[in-house]
């Protein structure tokens, strides 16, 4: 068994049972890091990594620099990496499923696609065209659809889990693997959503969203940080640089140090 397959494989049972974390990196340091902390598998952050090569979230990043930005996580990881591809970088589902297996190649386990405010139709044509293609070519990837109804509050506050339901109906029988629902919190609703939907139920990180232990109990098999911990970073990094900048000093960081940083990356 190839180290990809046995990723892949590793990938799907960690959503079988219990809820897994997933801290979202954004290059190969951040995932290195993550790592390091005992993580069972890495994901990316789509608004970190298009931060980090200078253009915004939402569908911008060129594929290209995407292709980069893996290729250099993965040789400084050892575990799954599952990928956020947004829409898909393009509405034409072959390409789609182009980008998606070049992303494989590179030993990516799983993706997040997303369908955002388009027809839940178009993200089915996207969903069954990589899964034909990885098919034909004996590949294997675990697609996590995301739907953006409570994010982007697509139907009415009491309609959301109806219409939530009825997407993961439709990315189910396209082909998709898992169900990633962001802005959910109430934990009724998540609680129906995980017992109709049929699919390992992925939330994201809210400061209104119940406990990891709860939400284990209610049916949870993932977690994700999204975009928390580059905001984070970012944030941190924002505070020093002004205080360099205006005063010539920084506080002293409470992370890592250099030597313990450097020692990450001996040997990879």
């Amino acid at each position: 068994m190839t180290t990809y397959a046995a990723h892949t494989q590793r990938f799907r049972q960690l959503h079988a049972d219990g809820l897994l974390l997933l801290a979202n990196a954004w290059d190969a340091g951040s995932a290195r890091l993550i790592e390091s902390l005992g993580a069972s598998a890495i994901a990316t952050t789509s608004a970190g990594v298009a931060w980090a090569h200078g253009y915004a979230d939402g569908d911008q990043l060129p594929v290209p620099h995407l292709l980069a930005a893996v290729a250099e996580i993965r040789l400084v990881i050892d575990v799954p990496l599952s990928v956020d591809v947004e829409g898909g970088y393009s509405d034409q589902p072959d390409l789609v499923a182009d980008a998606v297996v070049q992303l494989v190649q590179e030993g990516v386990s799983g993706i997040n696609l997303e369908d955002g405010g388009s027809d839940p139709e178009l993200l089915c044509a996207k969903i069954a065209s990589i899964k034909r293609v990885c098919a034909q070519q004996g590949l294997d990837v675990f697609i996590n659809a995301r739907t953006d109804v409570y994010l982007r509050q697509l139907a009415p506050a009491g309609e959301r889990v109806e219409a939530t339901l009825h997407r993961a109906a439709l990315y189910r029988t396209a082909g998709a693997d898992g169900l990633f629902v962001p802005g959910v919190t109430d934990a009724e609703e998540i609680h129906e959503l995980s017992k109709q939907a049929q699919l390992p139920l992925n939330v994201m990180l809210r400061p209104a969203l119940p406990s990891p232990q709860e939400l284990a109990k209610l049916g949870v098999r993932r977690l994700s940080a999204g975009s928390n911990l580059a905001e984070s970073v970012y944030g941190h990094l924002q505070q020093r640089a002004k205080e360099f900048l205006q005063n010539g000093v920084a506080t002293p960081s409470q992370g890592p140090s250099y030597p313990e940083l450097n020692a990450l990356f001996v040997g990879r």
